[in-house]
């Protein structure tokens, strides 16, 4: 009989807690794919700081352009 694993949550998004990210470079240079995850994470200015949920799907997003991104603490 096989296992069945259960869901487990971060400890990060399990509390709920924020990550701030700044826009630090622009996109205008890079790779449409690129220019729309910068897109989807919500910016529209650079030098812009915005407060997402701290998700797995938030972080591979910045995992993807982290020249373009960073994270604030």
């Amino acid at each position: 009989m096989a296992r069945i694993r259960k869901k487990t949550e971060t400890k990060a998004a399990a509390a709920g807690s924020k990550i701030h990210l700044k826009y630090v470079r622009s996109a205008i240079a890079t790779p449409i794919k690129q220019k729309l995850v910068v897109k989807g994470l919500g910016f529209t200015r650079l030098y812009q700081v915005i407060e997402r949920e701290d998700s797995p799907s938030i972080r591979g997003m910045v995992a993807k352009v982290p020249h373009l991104v960073a994270i604030v603490d």
